[in-house]
């Protein structure tokens, strides 16, 4: 799934397109491919509407805005058995150094909360070499003031959605 803002000429192409994909309407347009589409390009993954939709294509905004870093690995679950166990939304790698990547959407900040410490129990077990780098994308300011409270003392740069469109 991509986004491809107000370009009404991508929009007209992919309208014309329309034997080989699906379409879904949020902010904007999101296309993907049917199952005719993955034929013709020869894709095995099939993507389906899902109420996840924003959440992936926030994640792609990080992958994006990073560069597409080629160690970019999805929902990766970071574990120290019987201790600790977190499923990060996305993990890379500069040098190395760990990114972790995280989407606040529509989750409770108990949750993010309970996450946090997770990754504070990793870090105090030792799991890291070099202490990670912490990236957070969000929907609001309030939000994104809220999870800079909890992730203080971490190495951490939180994002709202709105600076990425």
């Amino acid at each position: 799934m991509h986004r491809l803002g107000g370009n009404r000429n991508a929009n007209r192409i992919l309208a014309n397109m329309s034997d080989y994909l699906h379409s879904v309407r949020l902010d904007e347009k999101v296309y993907y491919l049917n199952a005719y589409g993955r034929e013709m390009v020869g894709a095995s993954k099939v993507v389906k509407k899902t109420t996840q939709i924003e959440h992936y294509l926030m994640r792609n905004d990080l992958y994006l805005a990073y560069g597409c870093p080629t160690s970019w690995e999805q929902e990766i679950k970071l574990t120290v058995a019987g201790k600790v166990s977190v499923v990060a939304d996305a993990v890379f790698n500069v040098g190395n150094r760990y990114h972790i990547c995280e989407i606040d959407r529509t989750q409770r900040m108990t949750e993010n909360h309970a996450k946090i410490h997770k990754y504070r129990e990793l870090l105090s077990l030792g799991v890291f070499e070099i202490k990670p780098k912490f990236i957070w994308l969000t929907t609001t300011e309030y939000r994104r003031k809220q999870l800079a409270k909890m992730c203080e003392g971490l190495d951490v740069k939180i994002y709202v959605a709105s600076e990425f469109k």
